[in-house]
């Protein structure tokens, strides 16, 4: 799944450029993708409580499957725009669903260590797919990354249907449906802290590639990997540091160090610069999703975690996308260092902003309200 979203998601503003797009519609890509994801990932995570998690992941990895062997052929940006928005639809079924899956089958005295790893897949993804997706669509061309990408949905979609089949769904699925089964608003609410801090990751995922290209710092992708490394290598203490400690007391520091390697972007002109942003970034932005989902998890009963983590990637995915959107718009016009000076400015607010939810007990409400 995310070595195919992240060879395309570097390369699809390349794409877009040389069909004459500009940075604002090159931004668009990821914007519209996470938008899409956002806004309906609420409703396809409680739809996967009711109909079972397996299903959706073996659905939505057929989905995207076609939906790589469509962007190979389209003429214009601009239906590549407008199918990326049925695909968001289809990768929120992949994140809610594989996230809930995964939690049903990770103790709970070890919940944090477990998502954590269980994240290695994303970041191990990231590590390698840009190199890849890069190298791809320099030697190959654009079909080529794209038939590529389809043969890796494909075995995703294998993989899905082996998967064993999940029953937690029918406690769900004897309710009728109500509004209130579909939205979890209070857990959205909590998601704004995901929200600021995510929107200099969309910036990150769409332009960091382009900004290293304008600045002469080489490898293109560097920054990437280098992210990655930083999480594999401090992810799985971290989580079982919190596990043992209580979550909430190293949700704080991870967001400090998110903010550090953002606020080091603005200003960075070399190579040593790039990897000192990306290994802060990385160590942060690495932590605190498992960490604030391992909090919220604490009391959650089993028929309604697709839903949670349907509100919490629609939090996420919309940080996601307006940054993306965001950073191509603002570094069109005043370039690409006040653009990330102003992700900063974003992620300095989750810190705040945590500490006001913290103390108004949202976080630990919001979990107690479901049972």
């Amino acid at each position: 799944m995310f070595l195919s979203a992240f060879q395309l998601l570097p390369t699809a503003p390349f794409h877009i450029l040389s069909l004459g797009g500009s940075n604002t519609e090159a931004g668009l890509f990821l914007g519209f993708l996470t938008y899409s994801s956002a806004a309906s990932a609420p409703i396809t995570g409680a739809l996967g409580d009711r109909w079972g998690k397996r299903n959706m992941l073996l659905v939505a990895a057929l989905a995207l499957t076609g939906f790589s062997l469509l962007y190979a052929i389209v003429p214009s940006y601009q239906i590549i725009l407008a199918l990326v928005l049925v695909h968001g639809v289809f990768w929120s079924c992949l994140l809610s669903s594989s996230s809930a899956y995964m939690t049903d089958i990770i103790p709970a005295s070890r919940r944090a260590e477990g998502l954590g790893y269980s994240g290695f897949a994303s970041i191990m993804a990231v590590a390698v797919a840009p190199w890849i997706g890069l190298y791809v669509f320099d030697h190959g061309g654009w079909t080529m990354m794209c038939l590529e990408a389809a043969a890796l949905n494909l075995i995703m979609a294998i993989i899905a249907w082996r998967l064993p089949k999940d029953a937690t769904h029918a406690a769900a699925a004897r309710r009728a449906l109500r509004l209130s089964d579909l939205i979890e608003w209070r857990v959205l609410a909590v998601g704004v802290t995901l929200f600021l801090y995510s929107f200099s990751y969309g910036g990150i995922t769409s332009f960091v590639a382009v900004y290293a290209e304008q600045l002469g710092v080489r490898p293109r992708a560097m920054y990437f990997t280098v992210v990655s490394l930083a999480i594999l290598s401090t992810r799985p203490f971290i989580g079982r540091y919190a596990d043992r400690v209580g979550h909430s007391r190293i949700i704080v520091p991870c967001l400090v160090m998110v903010l550090l390697g953002v606020s080091l972007l603005p200003i960075a002109d070399s190579r040593p610069m790039f990897v000192v942003s990306a290994l802060l970034f990385g160590v942060g932005f690495g932590s605190v999703y498992p960490l604030l989902v391992a909090l919220l998890m604490h009391n959650m009963p089993e028929h309604r975690r697709g839903a949670t983590f349907g509100a919490l990637i629609g939090a996420f995915d919309t940080g996601i996308g307006t940054g993306s959107i965001a950073i191509g718009w603002m570094s069109e016009r005043y370039g690409f260092s006040r653009a990330f000076a102003v992700a900063s400015m974003l992620a300095a607010l989750s810190i705040p902003y945590y500490l006001f939810t913290e103390k108004r007990k949202w976080i630990t409400s919001a979990s107690a309200q479901q049972a």
